[in-house]
């Protein structure tokens, strides 16, 4: 892979970046499509048994025949784009500020199996409200980092990169950026990551928003956690006084747990996955394979019949992953991450809860008024999953107005 950056002249340097893949790459990339070895046909009639072969088949089949990167390629370089070094890594990033200069700064961080690909939407939207049905007080600039291990960004070459130091480069980012105030966002890594950032709470911080908030108590997150398999039942383990709100959500969690192999597979034995680094379809059907609502989704849009996400859309970020040759680099950080995604932490700064009817739990507000002492913000909203900011951009540009209005 090609990049082109300015030479630095110090560390703290921020260099401009642009995308330049050689077109040698991409026929390489088909050709190894091409050559995929097939298994057979799955022998149950759902996803129960995994990515079923047809979706995988025509991914494969339109990825090779039809899908153009130089299209994604443009879009991410009609953004400006830079590459700054913290702690010895360097770290990419989009930083597009609005022309309204009293914007709010907003920092926003994607998950896996995502990148900034992710965000790519919400961008104009944010950043230009007049042209989207906003007010020039709802205007944001906007700073999208890849994380470490991640897209453009730096492979670390230590296991002291998880989301505590991640989000303390965050705060420092921004600061080289120049912004003495700022607020955060994420969902998936990007909700922990924005976790710890709250619970760092250093002062420029106003504020956070989170889409897959950290809320369970830390007894009850526990159960599912030891519970993968289903001999403890930890369902049958709850307090006998939770609302059916909260069951509801406990529900979700233990099947999310007991569906959750690639994370325990990257959790445990990144380094196992060659793989992804070998094979595009591989790599292509474990990333698809997150959740069984975002499947559903995915295999609708290879069948024809888009709903949130298109075909592009997940194939731009699966191609990114693939020629940047990151599959394995960012499965480490599940390793490295001593820390529970869905435990409340005890931040206290100022944070917003949307919650979409499709992400992994539906944090109950109960919960979230406990996880989060000075909640400004909570909205449970009636379509959108696990990539809010990608699935339904209009909706999540709405959240971040009114999530952070008070802030400003």
């Amino acid at each position: 892979m090609a990049v082109k950056t300015e030479a630095r002249t110090r560390v703290a340097d921020i260099r401009p970046f642009r995308v330049e893949i050689p077109e040698a790459e991409l026929e390489a990339l088909r050709a190894r499509i091409a050559a995929t070895r097939w298994p057979e046909k799955e022998t149950v009639a759902d996803q129960s048994q995994g990515v079923p072969l047809a979706t995988s088949q025509a991914l494969a089949r339109y990825w090779k025949d039809e899908y153009d990167w130089r299209r994604v390629e443009a879009r991410l370089n009609s953004f400006p784009q830079f590459i700054t070094e913290i702690d010895g890594l360097d770290i990419h990033f989009l930083h597009v500020r609005s022309k309204h200069e009293d914007a709010l700064p907003l920092i926003v961080t994607h998950g896996w199996p995502g990148s900034v690909i992710e965000q790519l939407k919400i961008i104009e939207p944010l950043t230009d409200p007049t042209a989207h049905g906003g007010d020039a007080s709802d205007a944001f600039h906007l700073v999208i980092p890849s994380m470490p291990g991640y897209g453009f960004s730096g492979k670390p070459t230590t296991s002291d990169w998880g989301p505590e130091h991640i989000a303390a480069a965050w705060t420092e980012l921004m600061r080289r950026l120049g912004y003495t105030r700022f607020v955060a966002q994420g969902g998936d890594w990007g909700a922990l990551i924005t976790d710890m950032m709250g619970l760092q709470a250093p002062p420029e911080l106003l504020g956070i928003h989170s889409n897959m908030p950290g809320v369970f108590p830390p007894e009850i997150d526990k159960l599912f956690q030891s519970d993968i398999t289903g001999v403890n039942d930890s369902l049958g383990s709850l307090p006998s006084d939770l609302s059916a709100e909260e069951m509801r959500a406990c529900e979700q969690a233990d099947f999310f747990w007991k569906h959750a192999a690639y994370a325990l597979i990257m959790g445990t034995r990144p380094e196992t996955l060659t793989a992804l680094a070998d094979s595009p379809v591989g790599l292509a059907s474990f990333m698809i394979d997150h959740d069984a609502k975002s499947l559903d989704l995915i295999i609708r849009a290879f069948a024809g019949q888009p709903g949130g996400l298109s075909r592009d859309d997940v194939l731009d970020n699966i191609t990114l992953f693939w020629l940047t040759n990151t599959g394995v680099s960012a499965a480490r950080l599940y390793a490295v991450n001593p820390l529970s995604f869905f435990a409340a932490k005890g931040v206290t700064v100022p944070a917003a809860v949307s919650v979409f009817p499709d992400e992994l739990f539906q944090a109950p507000r109960s919960w979230a008024e406990q996880a989060y002492p000075n909640l400004i913000h909570y909205n449970r909203l009636d379509r959108g999953g696990h990539f809010a900011a990608w699935e339904q951009p209009q909706l999540f540009t709405q959240e971040m107005r009114d999530s952070f209005r008070s802030l400003r």
